[in-house]
């Protein structure tokens, strides 16, 4: 990290973290962020679902709700970026205050509830992006009739300017979206995603995003219809409503537990994930690190998001961690970081 980098996420740390994260952004856009675009290597660029990622560090959904900062975004390290969540019609979100530090915990709280400019103005930034890998989180309005609906709606307008979108059924802060994750709900909801899907001229990948809290049969069922419906992978995880192990004074806060807590929660669904199915996984939870990026690739991840850790190691951290995991697996004899995938799964069961 820069000094220059240093210094800005200090003053950012002083204010309001809603406020300051509006800053983060506008700083990106004026050109204060890394320019070198995306870390690559022979080791690092990989294939996953169809893309070819030149390095398998991701921007998880939330940094960019309304796809502000795509070009800015585009010449950072990560090898690809989501932004979202979008929903059909514009959305306020829960009221402020709906975000939280918790510094001692390296963590963070948020209650947002797809706060969103919609998926019109959102879908005339996307029809002007810059080259990389790009993908939008679908999301539902919080009054929809039919919240189902709402994700093959975005997908229809939005997916004309896309690489890959991702259903997001596992946000905590919509009441009962969490619910769309049963297996029938969440199986009537993919067949009308890829029915979507299907009409689209350029037909995408499609991920689904599921929750960290999920139980053992839950679980099953996510990887059994996400086969059963032609999801081309699974993002584990979103964040969690658990509160184990922190100490921060802001814990108590309701909302989505994110950061460095929800790791080893996220990485153990991952790993579970992945003795049940082949379909590729990306791994997001608590990654802020090389090592971490590693342990959810070794646990069974092809990629991996961050979003978190950034809040306390700046965007530069993105082609920071690209770099090291490309130094691990030289370490450990990998050619490519596909050979790695699942190579440690047994130590997350």
């Amino acid at each position: 990290m820069s000094a220059l980098e240093k210094l800005g996420l200090a003053a950012l740390h002083r204010i309001d973290p809603e406020t300051g994260h509006g800053l983060a952004l506008r700083a990106l856009k004026a050109g204060l962020g890394p320019k070198g675009g995306p870390v690559t290597s022979a080791r690092l660029a990989s294939r996953v679902a169809g893309l070819d990622l030149p390095n398998p560090v991701g921007l998880a959904a939330g940094f960019d709700k309304n796809a502000v900062a795509l070009d800015a975004l585009a010449k950072t390290g990560f090898g690809f970026v989501e932004v979202g969540a979008a929903t059909p019609r514009p959305q306020e979100g829960n009221p402020r205050p709906r975000l939280w530090r918790l510094k001692a915990d390296r963590a963070a709280i948020n209650r947002f509830g797809f706060n969103n400019d919609g998926m019109e103005p959102i879908a005339a930034r996307l029809a002007h992006r810059p080259t990389g890998i790009l993908g939008l989180n679908l999301g539902a309005n919080k009054d929809s009739a039919d919240r189902a609906a709402d994700f093959a709606t975005v997908l229809t307008r939005c997916g004309p300017h896309l690489d890959f979108a991702t259903v997001n059924v596992s946000s905590p802060n919509t009441e009962r979206l969490r619910d769309l994750q049963g297996r029938a709900a969440l199986a009537a909801l993919l067949a009308g995603v890829m029915e979507a899907n299907a009409g689209l001229a350029r037909p995408l990948p499609v991920f689904l995003k599921i929750a960290p809290d999920l139980s053992e049969a839950e679980i099953e069922d996510v990887a059994r219809v996400a086969e059963e419906t032609g999801v081309s992978a699974i993002v584990a995880t979103n964040t969690t409503l658990s509160r184990e192990g922190l100490t921060d004074r802001q814990k108590d806060n309701m909302g989505g537990l994110s950061g460095q807590p929800l790791f080893e929660r996220s990485t153990r669904v991952l790993a579970r994930l992945s003795s049940l199915t082949a379909l590729p996984l990306i791994g997001v939870g608590g990654v802020g690190s090389a090592e971490q990026a590693y342990a959810k690739i070794r646990a069974g991840a092809s990629a991996v998001q961050l979003y978190t850790a950034l809040v306390y190691g700046g965007v530069s951290l993105a082609g920071e961690i690209a770099r090291g995991l490309d130094r691990l697996l030289e370490r450990d004899g990998f050619a490519n970081v596909a050979q790695a995938v699942g190579t440690g799964r047994v130590d997350w069961l």
